[in-house]
Order: structure tokens, then C-alpha cells, then sequence
């Protein structure tokens, strides 16, 4: 691997960790994410993106690194290197040394960053580093995160009334709730797509959620479902790294709307999470849009992920939103035509 005179006289040098070092490395970071695991990337690359790790180190620790998933331009205009929720430096000089070593090491016309959330003072200065906004993004920007350390009571008495009274007409109902197994896929598949079509989103496929739950359930997820009387009414993945758990995937029934299975399922999610030591619950998702207009618009949209948002307001979480995407371009001229595409397609 070639090496930077900046890379020489700072000290550090590519390496390769294996996915144990780079699995520890990304959980001791304080925005340790999912989505930066080498499960996740070997997830992704059975599905149409290629995955590699890109380490900056002196001997055998790592100082910078990043998950890079690689995804083909079209007529062979090479490839978009995307950093989903990552990456890290230990320090903030770092950053343009890792963002420099993606693009030699992948060789991709462009690199799209998603770099999630930072703590208060520790956002890097994207800008100053060749980085410009970018009007495609992958992840959802914008989410509402609970603070789930506190005792229960607390917990609830931030919700609005009507999820309160929901969770509760939900564990008063006869619900099972339980964590499923692996012979549970192709049940919480179908509810999938029966949610899809209901709601008018696009659902993965069964050998997705498959991989899903053999690469990554065993050691940082669970598949929770709840059941009445044998009939599944709700489902849903839920995955833990460092103080964080998401919700990433779920699914509900139309039948027994009566037992609230989507509140009772969400509150056992959080009692999992806090079980895991987990503070916060993020609720993944929701519109990219300002708090008032959230609030005046909810009830009358239904596109995309508003369906959504009139839900998971009532948990008494925070809406927060992520730095969105950035794209630095190692090749101006097929970035340039890759903007320009963006653009006939909005």
C-alpha cells in the first residue's frame, strides 16, 4: 500500500486489522455504530456492494479507520465509496488522512459520508477537508432518540398519554411477547412485505433478513416478536452496540389492532436494550424536517416515513438529526456527472 509523505511524517501507515481488532476498535469508539461492524459489511456485500476496512495505524493500533462499502457507477465510471455512520480518528488531524487513504485504497471516483452523530464539540470540520453537502443521502438524517437510563416510571411519564395508556392495554392484552429464532425468519419476512404493500415502502428480501439474523443477531441483536392466541401480530429486529440500540426493522399486523402489539413489542425492545446496558433507544427514522413542521404536517401526510413519525412522537424521545451526507470527490469529472445525474433524476 503506498503511503503519504503526510501519512510519513505523522506516523501512521495503512494496516489491516482483523475483523476481531476492528470490531473492538469501532466498539470502543463513543459513536460506536452498527452499521461500521464487519458484519454489517460482509451483510452488504451479499447484496450488491463490495466491503473493506481501511485502517490507519502505528504497529498494531489502530489511530483511524473506517467500513467503506463500495457500490459500481454506472458505464464503468468506476465506484462510490460509502462510509455509513463512521468513520474515527483519535485524533481530529487524522480525518484527512483517513479520507486520503480511502480514496487511494479504493480507487473510487468519489467518497459519500454519512458520518451519523458527534458529541457536542467534537464535530470535525467537514468542509475544510473537501467535503460538500450532498443532496443524496442513504441513512435517514433525522431520528428521535429515548434516553432509556432512568427507571421505568420516568420513561413513561415522558411519552404522551395515549402511548402510555397503549404500552399498557398492550401487556394487559394476552400478548407473548418473546425473542424469536432463526425458523421465525421467514414469518417476520412475510409480515414485512404485508406492511410494505399496506404502507407503500419497498421490504427486503427473505435471504436478506436471513443474513441478517446469522451475522448479526447472535451477537448484537434480537428478533422480537409478539403473539396472541398463535396469531403473530408483531415484529421487529433491534440491535445494541456500546450505549446505543436501534430499531431497524419491523413489522405488524392488521388484525387484533385492539392489543397494540406495536406498543407492547417497542416497550419490550427498550427493556431489552436497557437489559443490554444501552441508554439510548433510537427509533431510526423519521421525516428530514424541521420539529414545527413535523408537528403541523403528521397528521395529514402518509409518504415516505410520516406513516411513521406520528408513532414514534408519543415515546418522549428527542429529535435529533445526524451532519446528513457529504461527498468528497477523488475524480471531478465523474463526480461532476454523477450531480448532474442526481439532478435529471429529482
Amino acid at each position: 500500500m503506498a503511503v503519504s509523505l503526510t501519512q510519513q511524517i505523522s506516523g501512521l501507515a495503512p494496516m489491516q486489522p482483523s475483523k476481531a481488532d476492528w470490531d473492538q476498535f469501532v466498539s470502543s469508539q463513543p459513536r460506536a455504530h452498527l452499521l461500521q461492524l464487519s458484519a454489517w459489511g460482509a451483510l452488504k456485500s451479499q447484496f450488491d456492494w463490495g466491503s473493506r476496512i481501511v485502517a490507519l495505524g502505528d504497529g498494531d493500533k489502530i489511530h483511524a479507520g473506517a467500513q467503506v462499502l463500495l457500490k459500481r457507477l454506472p458505464m464503468r465510471l468506476g465506484a462510490m465509496a460509502y462510509v455509513p455512520m463512521g468513520g474515527y480518528a483519535s485524533a481530529p488531524e487524522h480525518y484527512p488522512l483517513l479520507w486520503d487513504a480511502i480514496g487511494r485504497e479504493t480507487g473510487a471516483a468519489f467518497i459519500k459520508l454519512e458520518p451519523g452523530h458527534f458529541p457536542p464539540g467534537m464535530t470535525p470540520d467537514l468542509a475544510s477537508m473537501g467535503f460538500r453537502q450532498s443532496p443524496q443521502t442513504i441513512q435517514p438524517p433525522r431520528t428521535i432518540v429515548i434516553d432509556i437510563a432512568d427507571d421505568d416510571d420516568v420513561i413513561l411519564r415522558r411519552m404522551n398519554q395515549g402511548t402510555r395508556r397503549k404500552i399498557r392495554k398492550s401487556l394487559a392484552s394476552g400478548l407473548d411477547l418473546v425473542e424469536g429464532s432463526r425458523a421465525d425468519i421467514t414469518a417476520f419476512s412475510r409480515l414485512m412485505a404485508q406492511t410494505g404493500e399496506r404502507n407503500d415502502f419497498g421490504v427486503h428480501s427473505d435471504a436478506y433478513f436471513e443474513n441478517v439474523y446469522d451475522l448479526l443477531i447472535p451477537d448484537y441483536g434480537a428478533l422480537l416478536l409478539a403473539r396472541h392466541e398463535g396469531d403473530l401480530l408483531a415484529a421487529i429486529m433491534v440491535f445494541a452496540l456500546g450505549d446505543s440500540a436501534w430499531y431497524l426493522y419491523g413489522a405488524s399486523a392488521r388484525e387484533k389492532r385492539n392489543a397494540y402489539a406495536t406498543y407492547g413489542i417497542q416497550w419490550a425492545a427498550i427493556q431489552w436494550a436497557k437489559e443490554r446496558g444501552c441508554r439510548y433507544y433510537d427509533l431510526w427514522g423519521v421525516p428530514d424536517t424541521d420539529e414545527a413542521a413535523l408537528e403541523a404536517q403528521f397528521r395529514e401526510r402518509r409518504d415516505g416515513l410520516w406513516g411513521v413519525y406520528g408513532f414514534k412522537r408519543g415515546w418522549g424521545g428527542q429529535l435529533r438529526r445526524s451532519l446528513g451526507a457529504w461527498d468528497k470527490a477523488y475524480n471531478p469529472a465523474i463526480y461532476a456527472a454523477y450531480r448532474a445525474a442526481l439532478r435529471l433524476k429529482r
